[in-house]
């Protein structure tokens, strides 16, 4: 009998269209799955995200007949014991294509000695690092990368599920923290979406009043769902906002340390404030701008905050707070479920002038136009924050938009 192989779950917590479990069953038909409670990736989490954690793995686990292995530890000294103690001939995973996730891959890999690490797949429609230009270089600006990324194309969805493989039951496993509720079926959540709300999507995306968008950012992010299956189910904007999510994990892959620095360094120069007291006015939905305010209540209660709302509140963090990017960067990741490093971090740069886009730092939202066009009946604002119209404004707009294009103009000569 051939030796089993291990498959390391990380961000593909599903069976269905995983060619990791597609290249493990061509090695072998028996295979243990992994997953590996790492503190590197879960203490910068808030409880939100751990829950939705957790909640996945209940899910895999349920779909794996109860024999998903557990483990809380360092992967680069839990996988390759592992591997060795059930005589694995090869370790399985989708390709992680954040900073930390390629280094932590190649120390793995390194560790596992001549037990063979294969890499298939990842998270994304394609693999960050194979859209470029035709000279070779990375594409800078979105529109050009979702061009070619459109005439590259995306496989097929593998024809997998958990009957792919023989699961090996686990000798031990750390159990799952209990899960407060069962996590839906997302596959059904997509179907719905796609029936009911997806052809008027173009026209009603930037409304956080209607209940107009897909909210499966999360399970994407964790991988119960693979862009792939939505792909094949969409076009028009909702595919263009899936390119988005490639876009910035291409950019990420190409300049990794812009998940901590400023992509456009002619911004290190910039002058922020760091007024504590306007920060936590911020995080805590206290500014005085009802739409901002709704947003980050909306945060600390559901760790979910409307797209549109996510550029106007961060906006004014930035311009009408002068504040830097990286620290509602930080909040964000702490709260989001569906906190993706690559997403938030080239997001907030976007909004922040630099990033990506090419000239950008003149788009400064104004709050009060913003709640008048996408939350024109104030809906949202009833909903998440009701008392901030009684509010004093922490900070005159007009006048912290001349600033903060005042401070532009100073980093330009």
């Amino acid at each position: 009998m051939s030796s089993p192989s291990l498959v390391w779950f990380r961000r593909d917590l599903r069976t269905s269209d995983h060619p990791a479990i597609l290249a493990a069953a061509e090695r072998s038909p028996r295979a243990l799955g992994l997953f590996v409670l790492d503190d590197r990736l879960l203490k910068p989490s808030g409880q939100p995200r751990i829950d939705f954690l957790h909640r996945c793995l209940h899910a895999l686990n349920d779909e794996l007949g109860g024999r998903l292995m557990v483990v809380h530890g360092d992967p680069v000294k839990t996988v390759p014991r592992i591997a060795r103690e059930i005589g694995a001939g090869s370790v399985h995973i989708s390709a992680d294509c954040a900073p930390y996730g390629r280094r932590r891959d190649e120390a793995v890999e390194e560790a596992l000695g001549d037990i063979e690490l294969v890499r298939s797949g990842s998270p994304y429609a394609v693999t960050p690092g194979r859209v470029r230009k035709q000279d070779g270089t990375p594409f800078k600006v979105f529109t050009p990368f979702r061009n070619a990324w459109l005439e590259h194309g995306w496989r097929a969805p593998a024809d997998t599920s958990a009957s792919t493989l023989d699961w090996i039951r686990p000798g031990r496993s750390a159990k799952i923290p209990a899960a407060k509720e069962e996590l839906p079926d997302a596959r059904k959540l997509w179907e719905q979406f796609r029936d009911e709300r997806l052809p008027d999507y173009d026209t009603t995306r930037d409304r956080p009043d209607l209940d107009a968008t897909s909210r499966l950012s999360a399970f994407l992010r964790f991988g119960v769902l693979h862009p792939r299956t939505l792909l094949q189910d969409c076009d028009g904007t909702f595919r263009s906002e899936l390119a988005w999510r490639e876009f910035y994990a291409d950019v990420l892959w190409h300049r990794p340390e812009t998940a901590r620095e400023n992509y456009d360094r002619r911004f290190d120069r910039m002058k922020h404030d760091e007024d504590q007291e306007l920060f936590e006015a911020w995080k805590n939905g206290r500014t005085g701008y009802p739409i901002v305010d709704a947003g980050m209540r909306q945060l600390l209660r559901e760790g979910f905050m409307h797209n549109r709302v996510r550029m106007i509140v961060a906006s004014f963090l930035v311009k009408d707070l002068h504040l830097p990017w990286w620290w509602g960067a930080r909040h964000f990741m702490k709260h989001l479920i569906d906190g993706d490093l690559a997403s938030n971090q080239h997001n907030w740069q976007w909004v922040a002038g630099c990033g990506t886009d090419a000239a950008p730092y003149f788009r400064v939202f104004n709050p009060l136009a913003q709640a008048r066009k996408f939350d024109p009946d104030g809906a949202y604002v009833r909903k998440y924050a009701p008392d901030s119209l009684d509010l004093p404004p922490i900070v005159d707009h007009a006048v912290e938009r001349q600033v903060a294009l005042d401070r532009y103009q100073a980093i330009r000569s």
